[in-house]
């Protein structure tokens, strides 16, 4: 799953009408909605919009014939796996009507083409881990700990019987990460997971395409 790193935006000219997109990271539906009242544009004839954060997506045609903009604005997020994302698509009427047909092409078009034209985030689902392990077995712990494919080492502290290591897991993997560095320490490591899962966003090295 991803979401956007920044607002990205993309115009498009279809039949003397202009389409402009515009795509944005969220993090609440409070914040899709701010987003929203600030990419829309008082002078246009519509501001078509969709969002989605987690499972909670909205969607709306602002006029245009029903089924026609704001859901294949949504199904464009939806296509790329993109999450915490709203997309808001202007038009300026050119003249020319589009027809059901054209409307869903040029709206659905410029959401996707604005969504792949922005730079990335992998949003990643990890659980914070705080282990308490010895001196002499702080370099084998954090070894093993890089070892497993998204897990990183945030933060240590030291104190007077050894090092606490603050590390965020991926969530599927934590309980074996856990395991390991029991076996590893013989049990001399404590661990402590955080209760609930956490989301975090990662910058992706290259756009979608």
């Amino acid at each position: 799953m991803f979401t956007l790193e920044r607002t990205t935006s993309l115009e498009q000219v279809v039949k003397k009408s202009r389409f402009l997109a515009t795509a944005g990271p969220v993090a609440s539906e409070q914040a899709a909605k701010d987003f929203i009242a600030a990419h829309s544009h008082a002078g246009a004839n519509h501001n078509c919009w969709a969002w989605r954060v987690g499972q909670v997506s909205r969607f709306s045609d602002d006029g245009e014939p029903g089924g026609t903009a704001g859901k294949p604005i949504l199904q464009a997020i939806d296509r790329l796996h993109l999450d915490n994302v709203a997309v808001v698509v202007t038009r300026w009427f050119g003249g020319i009507l589009l027809g059901s047909g054209g409307l869903v092409r040029a709206y659905g078009g410029a959401a996707a083409a604005c969504l792949r034209a922005s730079s990335l985030m992998e949003i990643r689902i990890l659980r914070e881990a705080t282990i308490e392990t010895t001196f002499s077995d702080l370099a084998l712990v954090k070894a093993r700990l890089v070892g497993f494919e998204g897990a990183q080492v945030l933060n240590e502290s030291f104190t007077e019987a050894g090092v606490v290591i603050l590390a965020a897991l991926p969530e599927a993997t934590a309980g074996r990460i856990v395991q390991m560095v029991t076996d590893v320490t013989s049990g001399r490591a404590r661990i402590a997971l955080s209760p609930g899962p956490l989301r975090r966003s990662v910058p992706r090295q290259t756009s979608r395409t």
